[in-house]
C-alpha cells in the first residue's frame, strides 16, 4: 500500500514519512527488558547513537527509565539526571540527529528539548502528567501518544477489552482533539503493543492496524524484541530479532510509517524491501 505522504516538523527540521522512518533506542537504564539496549554510561550512549545513525536511523529514541511491565518508576529529578547528559552528549557529537525523548514527564520533556532534543515520546500521552499536552503544543514539537492501559507497574496485572481495536481507535479519536485543543500539530499514533494488553490483544491490534489509518496522522510500531514475539516463538528477548522482523514487514504492509527498534539494521533492510515490492506494478 502507498503511505500518506506526512511529514513532522523537528524544530525547524522536516522529516518526510512517504518512507517509512526508523527510530533507534538507546535505553539509559540498569534494567530495560532487553539488556543489550542499556547504555547507561555516556560513551556506551555514544557508541550506540553513532551505530544508529550509521545503519539508517532518522530518529534516535532516548528513555530514561524502564516501562518493562512491573517495572518500578524512576523519579522525575532521576530522570532529568540521567537524560540531560545524554541529549548534551549525543548533540554535540551529532548536531544534525533527530532526538526524541521517552517521558511522560512534562518537566522532563521541556529540559530535554532546551537541551536540543526535538520528538516528545509519551508511552501515557499525557495521563500521567496532566501538563503534558500543553507543554508539548507550547514547545511546537511532534508528540508522539501511545496508548497504554494502566501504568507500567499494572498494565499486565489481567487487561481487559470487549473490542480491543475498537476501544484503543475510540481513545484515540478523543485524545487527538484533546492534542489539537492543546496546540500540537504534528500527532504520531502509537497503539502500545505490550502496554496493557495480553499476546491476543497485541495480534488482533496487528491484524487490524490499518484502520488506524482513519486517524489521519502518522502511525508508529513498538514491537522490537517485545514478549508478544518471544513467548509466541518460545524464546527470549535476545533470540527474538527474526521474530521482530516478521512483525516489523507485517506492520509496514498495515501503513506503519514509523518503526522503533533496537535494532537498526535489520529494521532498515525490511523497510527498503518492502519499499520495492510496493513500487512494482
Amino acid at each position: 500500500m502507498k503511505l500518506t505522504p506526512y511529514t513532522i516538523n523537528c524544530r525547524g527540521k522536516l522529516l518526510d514519512l512517504s518512507t517509512p522512518l526508523i527510530m533507534g533506542i538507546i535505553n539509559i537504564t540498569d534494567d530495560s527488558f532487553y539488556a543489550a539496549s542499556r547504555s547507561k554510561h555516556l560513551h556506551h550512549v555514544l557508541e550506540q547513537a553513532a551505530r544508529h545513525l550509521a545503519e539508517g536511523a532518522a530518529i534516535l529514541d532516548l528513555g530514561a527509565q524502564s516501562s518493562r511491565p512491573g517495572a518500578q518508576t524512576a523519579g522525575e529529578q532521576e530522570e532529568t539526571d540521567r537524560l540531560l547528559p545524554a541529549v548534551h552528549a549525543i548533540i554535540n557529537q551529532f548536531p544534525e540527529a533527530v532526538i526524541s525523548v521517552d517521558t511522560w514527564y512534562a518537566g522532563v520533556a521541556e529540559k530535554a528539548v532546551q537541551a536540543g532534543a526535538a520528538i516528545i515520546n509519551d508511552i501515557s500521552a499525557g495521563e500521567m502528567d496532566p501538563g503534558m499536552l500543553g507543554t508539548a503544543g507550547r514547545l511546537q514539537v511532534p508528540y508522539i501518544a501511545m496508548h497504554m492501559k494502566g501504568t507500567p507497574l499494572t498494565m499486565q496485572q489481567d487487561p481487559q477489552y470487549d473490542n480491543v481495536v475498537q476501544e484503543v481507535l475510540d481513545y484515540f479519536i478523543k485524545k487527538l482533539a484533546q492534542c489539537r485543543a492543546a496546540g500540537i500539530d504534528d500527532v504520531i499514533i502509537d497503539p502500545g503493543f505490550g502496554f496493557g494488553k495480553t499476546m491476543a490483544h497485541n495480534y488482533t491490534l496487528l491484524r487490524h492496524l490499518q484502520l488506524f489509518g482513519e486517524l489521519e496522522c502518522p502511525l508508529l510500531a513498538g514491537v522490537s524484541r517485545k514478549s508478544m514475539i518471544y513467548r509466541l516463538l518460545e524464546t527470549t528477548p535476545e533470540a527474538a530479532l527474526n521474530g521482530t522482523t516478521v512483525i516489523h514487514t507485517l506492520a509496514l504492509q498495515q501503513g506503519v510509517q514509523l518503526l522503533r527498534v533496537h535494532d537498526v539494521k535489520p529494521a532498515a533492510e525490511a523497510v527498503k524491501i518492502w519499499q520495492y515490492i510496493s513500487n512494482i506494478v
